[in-house]
């Protein structure tokens, strides 16, 4: 068995190197390519991707699988052996499904919407990509029914980023996730809304990266294996586990802008410069799912990034860095400010209360064009819709409607957004669950120090890579299923406390 074994990695590590070049051609072109390159990198990640797909769903990769299956099932369940021979055989059986020609297209069209949207957004022009959007559309569906037999057409798609997830489940979720949520945005908003007046007085651009990069260095942020660069919608890719980059952007008039998608995008980061570096090539070189690598994001920018313990330390660092901002500003008015709740238009810079409901809104949009009674032509008014009828506000106009979030824009409709939700649910349940076997933390969070924190996310979460399923990996960690009990606690004793309310 050891030298099939032995060919089976070598033969992942390909895939995997291939797939590396795919995601630097993706940073590039999100980063610092011309526009004139656009038409060039589309069919250039076309042609990755084709050999990808090739190399991922050989024969031989099979055979190899099959071959091995025997010596997996001799194996403990949580050997790293039968874990590779598990995942590598999941990802098989999913990737030989799926065209090779489709897999091209949809990294082609993919990149030609993604640079269309850049254009559509700043312009208000809906128009002018509906047509990619109508493309993408009709691309997903084909990628779906790749796999018959689902109960719903996205739940193949939801299965590739949350495995395991269905429609039906992660709708269960999120009502009952939205009845609790619900009250608690009534009640909050029905106040009146905390002073963020100092957030946006202007803030240069360079003073703001060297902060946020300072808070990221003590978090655990390797920049020695990672970097930051500016993008249109910020996000983390890696090249291998030496290479985990993070993008962010700033705006010079709203300091929370810049400062929080850095925070996030390391949670994200963190999470992958912390695998097992023995898993580098294979398929356990990855997060766990969409769901546990958003609560790594998601726990690092607010439940770390947005408590007040946290600030109790660096607000005196933060007003000496901004001394004519923020030297009228007392750290109770900054927390609140940074803690805002209110009914808003744009999902990447809502508050921790509201945030969810932004995520429920795509998923039902996006699950109802995947059925066909939403048509794209009308997804601009059935979005204003809903934002009116859930959040109380209508957008605008597009850009800050339909055309703000790039993942329908870069790539399939259907499988991302239930995964911010999830991810936000685990983010507190991995907090709390940490906290309980380290009561410390709270208060070294408080001294700048967030070594036991990390530890802990390292020992539990990071190394593991894909090894485990999500329901695996959360059990073990904390003692049960993913639950939003944990996550519900949180937001009703910190806003609690913050406005008042039982």
């Amino acid at each position: 068995m050891e030298q099939q074994l032995q060919e089976l990695k070598q033969r992942l590590a390909e895939v995997f190197d291939l797939q590396m070049v795919g995601a630097l051609l993706s940073w590039d072109q999100s980063t610092y390519m011309p526009s004139g390159g656009a038409e060039a990198r589309g069919r250039q990640m076309a042609t990755i991707g084709r050999l990808t797909h090739q190399k991922a769903t050989a024969e031989e990769i099979g055979a190899l699988l099959e071959d091995l299956q025997p010596y997996a099932e001799s194996l403990e369940a949580d050997a790293d052996d039968a874990a590779l021979i598990r995942v590598a055989r999941r990802t098989y059986e999913q990737q030989v499904r799926i065209p090779e020609a489709l897999v091209g297209e949809m990294l082609e069209h993919s990149a030609a919407s993604y640079d269309a949207w850049t254009r559509a957004r700043p312009a208000n022009d809906f128009a002018a990509v509906r047509p990619l959007l109508e493309r993408t559309l009709d691309l997903s569906r084909q990628i779906a029914n790749c796999f018959p037999g689902y109960q719903h057409i996205a739940d193949p798609l939801i299965d590739m980023s949350d495995y395991g997830m269905r429609a039906e489940s992660v709708r269960a979720i999120f009502a009952q996730l939205r009845s609790e949520l619900v009250p608690l945005v009534q009640a909050i908003t029905a106040q009146t809304p905390a002073n963020d007046v100092c957030l946006h007085r202007h803030y240069p651009a360079e003073q703001q990266r060297a902060f946020g990069e300072q808070i990221i260095r003590a978090f655990g942020y390797d920049f020695s294996r990672g970097r930051q660069d500016l993008t249109h919608h910020p996000f983390m890719t890696k090249f291998s586990l030496g290479d985990v980059r993070i993008t962010t952007r700033y705006n010079e008039h709203d300091l929370s802008d810049g400062l929080f998608s850095t925070l996030h995008e390391s949670g994200h980061a963190m999470y992958e410069q912390g695998i097992n570096r023995s898993f580098e090539g294979t398929p356990l070189a990855n997060g766990t799912s969409a769901g546990v690598h958003e609560s790594q994001s998601r726990l690092w920018e607010n439940l770390v990034g947005r408590s007040l313990g946290m600030w109790e330390f660096y607000y005196p660092q933060l007003q000496a860095a901004f001394p004519t901002q923020l030297a009228d500003t007392s750290l109770d008015t900054f927390y609140r400010a940074i803690n805002k709740v209110q009914r808003s238009l744009i999902r990447t810079d809502s508050d921790e209360v509201t945030y969810n409901l932004h995520v429920m809104i795509r998923f039902d949009l996006e699950l109802a064009m995947l059925e066909g009674s939403l048509e794209v032509k009308d997804l601009p008014e059935a979005w204003n819709t809903r934002y009116r009828e859930d959040l109380g506000i209508t957008p605008p106009n597009d850009s800050n409607g339909v055309l703000q979030d790039v993942h329908w824009f870069g790539g399939p409709i259907g499988g991302v957004f239930q995964g911010y939700t999830l991810g936000n649910i685990l983010s507190a349940q991995f907090f709390a669950a940490a906290c309980a076997a380290h009561p410390t933390i709270e208060a070294e969070i408080s001294q700048g120090q967030f070594g036991t924190l990390h530890s802990w996310l390292q020992q539990q979460i990071y190394v593991h890579g894909s090894k485990f399923t999500t329901d695996e990996l959360v059990r073990r960690a904390t003692g049960g299923p993913l639950d939003i009990g944990p996550y519900m606690t949180y937001l009703r004793k910190k806003y609690g406390a913050m406005y008042q309310i039982g």
